[in-house]
């Protein structure tokens, strides 16, 4: 380890000591005291270490709760694709429904498209959801958005892209 990564470890581990049970409580309060905000405190000092920088905080518990609350909105996203996909599942007779297996494979290509599509611009992927989820026309789509149905198209070449992207590096 080079001195500057020592040096974000050891500031990370003392962040840890100093504030992790406070972070822990802290999601537990907002999770309705589930199991989960341990781990998702955990996630948070994870997060911070990957990082390879830490930089110098003036309020280390308002930097905590920023990557925490990032960390629980992911877990409730997953949670609600997961919710969804189950459901919809639950309509499929079962000699089609898929193996546990083939389940998480799909709900792993599920998690990863909801990541594409939230590293997009706020316009470009409420485009592609209106488009694909609603079923609009691009002229519905600019006129909801305010923007030109050019750009719509520039939106939606945008958002294909992600996810073609996202198939390819799968491969």
């Amino acid at each position: 380890m080079s001195g500057d990564e020592l040096s974000v470890h050891q500031r990370t581990e003392a962040l840890y000591s100093q504030h992790q049970p406070w972070l822990a409580g802290w999601l537990r309060h907002r999770m309705g005291g589930e199991d989960a905000a341990v781990d998702l405190a955990q996630d948070t000092f994870v997060r911070i270490l990957t990082a390879r920088d830490l930089p110098a905080l003036a309020e280390p518990r308002a930097f905590l709760a920023t990557i925490a609350r990032r960390l629980l909105a992911n877990h409730y996203r997953r949670n609600a694709i997961e919710r969804a996909y189950l459901d919809a599942l639950a309509l499929v007779p079962e000699e089609y429904a898929p193996d546990p297996e083939q389940r998480k494979l799909v709900l792993e290509q599920l998690y990863a498209v909801d990541a594409a599509l939230d590293a997009l611009p706020a316009k470009v992927r409420e485009a592609f959801l209106l488009a694909q989820l609603e079923g609009m026309k691009y002229e519905e789509i600019a006129a909801r958005l305010g923007v030109t149905t050019r750009t719509v198209g520039n939106y939606m070449v945008r958002a294909v892209q992600a996810c073609f992207f996202l198939q390819e590096g799968a491969r």
